[in-house]
């Protein structure tokens, strides 16, 4: 592993998806705190009273990651973030085109390195994690080694040991290269999902298959970290394959 001089990587946030103890989001913030993290994102959180828990546990985060943090919808996430979901377990059936191919938080910071984007580590509430329909919206999985027999972590907890691992990239002082891997921003990412989506339905993709389709080609895209040239390079060929198909069949509205 490089060392942490010769590291770099991307603006890493942190986003908390429906948490419903503010004690949570509290130790959250100090993880970060720790690890050289000070974007906190919050997908509907509970109220956080600067004299209750949440504040309480934070130490000095308190002083300015969670009075700045700022609140959004997970549609937002989504839409501007590269996003890696952190759950603690995932689906073993192979058959299943929910599960993602999980990254180990040191996995996770390697695939990271050298990658000049935003990115967004999500974790999901404290009982029930991220849902399948937010999974099916996550560009890339991440998952903690546990014992089978009991692989559930705290939330916090399983914060801070994703964070620990992510301290190189948050914490290098390094400039970027300018010949670095830069992966495309979200937002255009995104507009390839929605020109694939437009694409199957040109070219008549059974509609009952279309959803497990976009969930492959999502779970792709989150492995390759595209660069901005190849996304519209995409763009381009599929906007091509749609109109072409528009043309043979002239009765379709």
């Amino acid at each position: 592993m490089a060392s942490p001089e010769e590291r770099a990587g991307p603006e890493i946030a942190v986003a908390v998806v429906g948490a419903k103890t503010p004690g949570n989001i509290g130790t959250i913030a100090r993880a970060m705190k720790n690890y050289g993290l000070s974007e906190l994102l919050l997908v509907d959180p509970p109220a956080l009273d600067p004299d209750g828990e949440a504040y309480g546990f934070a130490g000095q985060a308190r002083e300015d990651i969670l009075p700045n943090a700022d609140e959004i919808s997970f549609e937002d996430l989504t839409e501007n973030y590269y996003t890696v979901g952190c759950t603690a377990t995932t689906n073993e059936d192979p058959a299943n085109h929910m599960r993602y191919p999980a990254k180990t938080p040191r996995e996770l910071a390697d695939s990271l390195e050298g990658i000049d984007s935003t990115v967004a580590i999500v974790f999901g509430r404290e009982r029930v994690g991220l849902t399948n329909e937010e999974l099916e919206r996550i560009d890339t999985i991440c998952s903690i080694p546990a014992s089978a027999e009991y692989p559930s972590l705290n939330l916090g907890q399983a914060a801070t040991i994703v964070l620990y691992e992510l301290r190189d990239l948050a914490l290098s002082e390094s400039q970027h290269p300018e010949d670095l891997h830069r992966r495309a921003p979200q937002p255009e990412i995104e507009r390839l999902h929605d020109q694939f989506a437009a694409y199957l339905d040109a070219i008549d993709h059974p509609e009952n298959k279309q959803p497990k389709a976009r969930r492959l080609f999502r779970r792709l895209l989150g492995r390759a970290d595209p660069t901005p040239r190849e996304v519209r390079t995409m763009q381009g060929l599929l906007r091509t394959g749609t109109e072409r198909s528009e043309s043979w069949h002239p009765d379709r509205e």
